[in-house]
């Protein structure tokens, strides 16, 4: 196990005001891949409510209101999480995990969007609870259009569990009659 350095703060990245909800987390820690991102994005005029995060670290501070986001309402989640692999300070794996681990967030749909192609790494994501796995496209066109089929299938379509609703029933789904563990 390996201790974190301690790292400069950052002040928070996003791009509309604070007073709206953010609708889209972005996990990433290459420049290039937020700004094509974030274009992608702005070109489908699908959100502006979208939360920049450059490490691990940094998305659990705001997923748990804590950290540079201690100020943040802590129940007010994104409707999706736009999640890379391979970060600084924790890995997305371990963002994943630590997600889908806590009841306040493990209904947050998690989309792992990166460059790995490693069968291990679909395997484990999609073990962990990720919604989507998608490997970055190469060519701009590709990753553009991969991003707005994104938005619009995980903001604008898709309905998410009220958070702590699954608290509610015996087996954690309606419908299902006795727990299993």
């Amino acid at each position: 196990m390996s201790t974190l350095e301690p790292q400069p703060e950052r002040q928070p990245e996003m791009t509309a005001g604070s007073d709206q909800a953010v609708e889209i987390l972005l996990v990433e820690d290459n420049p290039n891949d937020v700004q094509l991102t974030l274009h992608a994005l702005n070109r489908s005029r699908l959100t502006n409510r979208i939360q920049v995060v450059r490490d691990g670290a940094e998305a659990l501070e705001f997923l748990f209101a804590t950290g540079a986001y201690a100020h943040r309402e802590g129940s007010d989640s994104p409707k999706v999480v736009l999640l890379d692999l391979k970060l600084p300070r924790v890995d997305g794996m371990e963002v994943l995990r630590e997600i889908r681990a806590d009841p306040r967030t493990k209904t947050i749909p998690v989309v792992v969007l990166t460059s790995s192609r490693e069968e291990r790494d679909i395997a484990q994501t999609y073990g962990l609870g990720a919604n989507s796995y998608i490997v970055k496209p190469v060519d701009f066109e590709q990753f553009a259009e991969a991003v707005r089929q994104l938005g619009l299938y995980w903001v604008l379509l898709n309905q998410r569990a009220p958070a702590n609703d699954l608290e509610s029933f015996p087996s954690g789904i309606p419908g299902r009659g006795g727990v299993r563990r």
